[in-house]
């Protein structure tokens, strides 16, 4: 290509398809006991999407008129000025129950990163750019898009503390807030002329939810084998305290649910397509306890439990036993001359830190166990590896199959038929529990919503003539899958080839990069994005993101991209990462190429300052797609890459097909050396 079309946000009218906020079926798949992983929001980016038509994004608007007038009617009763009403759930989670998406229910937008600030006379949404079409097209004439990242556009804080001027209070639920952002946030209305910030517990928006709110799930809780997780609890509990003992630090309360489940080698679904369940947890130098509704346990659980000396306690309980525990140790403290805190992380909610005291009593720290479960053992690496060959089976099969039906057999297939026939491909495949986020199945200007879902009965028939992009991943006993792939069925464009080109280029890069030990996320992203930025292209997303081990496939501290907290956290040896650059051309395509690569030490010539230096191994085994490649824009060391990438694909894969004349063909095919 030698013409691009520059990355634009392009107007679209919108369709009213429903005026309901309506919560997903649930999909259960067996692992001892039933679990659920309800078809629900996506990566902390997929979001609910409702297309009447092939050619143009026609999302759902609600009108949000009533919910507002009645949330301004509590807000009076409550002398509430301005309403904050955040994204996330009060364990800071990325990915929610369909029973705490306020700001969904409140606003209309369904995205999954965003947060809605209500005064008595306005309305705004903030979010970033994944999501200006999708917000743009949800939102009601009540309110205003604050788009984050653009110029002169103010930050969700700043419109915030901008209200609160003339002494007005602005309030929140404080257990959907972290502590740190409750700080800054009464700063700044302090500063702007507004009183202050104020914890309202009695959530405003659920009380306009009302019985409309869906129930809060109460999902089983399972054991994860040591064959899997491959330590102990007893180990994790015991390193646990070592930290514990080195920060003089009374305990440590722990509100993370993924924490919380790779802790106690645990795994549930609460959460939609994520193996968590609603707990809090305190582990002091001698206790431990669990906070969780006692019936999901299973008996068995109990007794694990029980034999790892973890007490089992109501999950209500946590804030009066904080509370207690505060007393106790600000007593402690006055006769004592060493002053100890309670340890919780940054993301703990302000709800939390005020049951235990405040700043006198409690320390905020990155989680120890944010690193901890960041850095994958032997066993969970041999898992990611052996699970990604296992998934990349079920996608070659899918895409072998979706190529013959739509070319070789002229068939009628949607974006959901699509993602439905991938998922039953996955279940054929060893250890499969469930998949680890909905399937973007994505076709032609689809493909250019970079968080776009499907919706059953209303989305686009899958055009062979056009760009297919499907990301997907499934959650497997041994580990946590993300893969993303872009095709073509028919005759790509210039344009699209070069496109893609410049996209695969930066995944080679970022896959072959050495590194020394200390580098950051946040200083490699330039990498992937070199060559689009060459054209004068980007991208509006991250490049990579960390993957738990039979957890959430987002995952923190780690990440590669241009947040700020990429920049806090070197890169280790075990850590979990994708490798995704992307291209999209609003209105007519989407590029994105996903592997997953995991952290290792390499061997280099020199070791410059006795440092050791690392690189990727890739663990992602489906091929790219060969026409859309351009070899003459590849230098020979990238051809020779792709080739051994290719020859590796084949030799892991080709087994699965023995009996498959189709799929093996098409895997021949597209890892044919270049």
């Amino acid at each position: 290509m030698r013409v691009f079309v520059r990355l634009a946000i392009l107007p679209v009218t919108p369709r009213i398809v429903s005026t309901t906020f309506h919560p997903k079926s649930h999909r259960t798949s067996l692992f001892g006991c039933l679990l659920h992983f309800p078809n629900l929001s996506h990566k902390g980016q997929c979001s609910v999407h409702r297309f009447q038509s092939t050619s143009a994004l026609d999302m759902a608007k609600v009108n949000t008129t009533d919910r507002l007038s009645k949330l301004r009617q509590l807000m009076s009763k409550h002398k509430v000025d301005v309403y904050i009403v955040p994204s996330e759930d009060a364990h800071s989670s990325e990915y929610i129950a369909p029973c705490d998406a306020r700001r969904a229910f409140i606003s209309g937008f369904t995205g999954s990163a965003g947060c809605a600030v209500i005064t008595h006379e306005k309305a705004a949404l903030a979010t970033d750019g994944r999501y200006f079409n999708q917000a743009g097209n949800q939102l009601d004439d009540n309110w205003l898009l604050l788009k984050q990242g653009i110029e002169d556009v103010p930050t969700w804080q700043e419109w915030s503390a901008d209200q609160a001027q003339g002494g007005k209070i602005v309030a929140v639920d404080p257990s959907l807030l972290t502590s740190g952002a409750a700080k800054k946030l009464s700063e700044k209305i302090k500063k702007n002329g507004g009183k202050d910030l104020e914890p309202v517990a009695e959530n405003l928006v659920d009380l306009v939810w009302g019985s409309e709110r869906p129930p809060r799930p109460n999902e089983p809780v399972i054991v994860l084998d040591e064959k899997y997780a491959g330590k102990s609890v007893s180990a994790k509990l015991e390193e646990l305290r070592k930290e514990l003992e080195k920060k003089k630090s009374l305990g440590f309360v722990i509100s993370m649910l993924d924490e919380i489940a790779w802790l106690f080698n645990l795994r549930g679904s609460d959460i939609p397509s994520n193996p968590v369940f609603f707990s809090y947890a305190i582990v002091t130098l001698d206790e431990a306890s669990l906070y969780i509704d006692s019936s999901k346990l299973s008996t068995e659980c109990k007794s694990f439990l029980e034999q790892n000396k973890v007490a089992i306690k109501p999950y209500q309980d946590i804030f009066a036993d904080a509370t207690t525990l505060s007393k106790a140790a600000a007593a402690s403290n006055t006769e004592s001359e060493e002053k100890k805190k309670f340890l919780i992380s940054n993301r703990a909610s302000w709800a939390l830190k005020r049951a235990l005291g405040g700043e006198d009593l409690v320390e905020e720290a990155k989680s120890p166990l944010a690193d901890s479960k960041a850095i994958k053992n032997e066993t969970e690496l041999q898992g990611m590896r052996a699970c990604h060959v296992r998934d990349g089976a079920a996608l070659i099969e899918y895409f072998a199959w979706l190529e013959d039906q739509l070319v070789g057999r002229n068939a009628t297939i949607d974006e959901v038929e699509g993602a439905d026939k991938l998922e039953a491909l996955r279940k054929k495949q060893k250890d499969f529990v469930g998949l680890s986020f909905d399937t973007i199945s994505s076709t032609g200007p689809n493909a250019a919503v970079i968080h776009y879902k499907p919706e059953r009965g209303s989305c686009a028939k899958i055009d062979p003539a056009a760009i297919y992009l499907c990301d997907s991943g499934a959650q497997y006993l041994d580990g946590t899958t993300d893969t993303t792939r872009t095709l073509h069925f028919g005759t790509p464009t210039e344009r699209e080839i070069e496109s893609y080109t410049l996209v695969l280029k930066g995944n080679v890069a970022l896959d072959t990069l050495v590194f020394p030990k200390g580098t950051t996320g946040f200083a490699i992203d330039v990498m992937a994005r070199q060559f689009l930025w060459k054209e004068g292209l980007d991208y509006r997303h991250g490049t990579g993101h960390g993957v738990g081990s039979f957890l959430n496939v987002h995952e923190g501290p780690i990440g590669i991209g241009t947040r700020i907290q990429y920049s806090e956290v070197p890169l280790s040896v075990g850590n979990v990462i994708s490798n995704e650059p992307g291209f999209y051309e609003d209105g007519s395509f989407g590029i994105r190429i996903e592997n997953i690569i995991m952290v290792k030490e390499v061997q280099t010539k020199h070791k410059f300052g006795d440092k050791p230096y690392l690189g990727f191994e890739h663990v992602t085994m489906v091929p790219y797609c060969r026409k859309l490649i351009d070899p003459k824009l590849l230098t020979p060391s990238e051809k020779q890459w792709l080739n051994d990438y290719n020859a590796e694909i084949y030799e892991k894969t080709k087994g699965y097909f023995e009996n498959d004349e189709l799929t093996l063909a098409w895997l021949k095919r597209e890892t044919q050396p270049f």
